[in-house]
């Protein structure tokens, strides 16, 4: 449709236009089958990430309250050695860990821990610790903490 346009003034033309049609509105959701798919793939791998960061947690509970118990037994080594044992009584087989004592005991230590420092002076005032009344020493609460933290667990407990 053709419209005369001579002899008017610019007020007139602009008067004349049509205001530009409103677009459709666009569709939140998903025009593909690919996106549906990725959608679901990402919830099932969010899904399984918090499952097993939540299972993970729940199995080192154990760890978390030897670590604050021995924070509070200080550098008495006699603590330290019963909150040893006790931390291993979790993480091992009862029927493993319970008849251990002496240097069995030790090499238990070392065998769970890749350091393997229960050697020497530290092993010898770990195992006399429990049998005196009080002993003070710094390097076998450091030692305790640094098993507990890292030792492997039985992947059977």
């Amino acid at each position: 449709m053709a419209v005369d346009v001579s002899g008017k003034s610019l007020v007139e033309l602009l008067d004349m236009l049509e205001p530009a049609p409103a677009p459709d509105p666009i569709a939140m959701t998903p025009q593909t089958w690919g996106w549906a798919v990725l959608a679901v793939v990402l919830a099932t791998a969010w899904t399984s990430c918090f499952y097993l960061a939540r299972r993970h947690w729940s199995a080192n509970a154990y760890r978390r309250s030897a670590l604050a118990e021995l924070e509070r037994a200080g550098t008495d080594a006699a603590r330290a050695a019963e909150i040893l044992r006790r931390t291993a009584l979790v993480a091992f087989p009862r029927a493993t860990v319970a008849s251990l004592h002496g240097q069995e005991w030790l090499n238990f230590l070392n065998q769970t821990y890749e350091k393997k420092e229960f050697k020497g002076a530290s092993g010898e005032v770990l195992l006399a610790a429990p049998y005196q009344e009080t002993v003070q020493n710094t390097d076998v609460p450091d030692l305790v903490r640094s098993w507990i933290k890292l030792h492997k667990r039985d992947q059977g407990a």
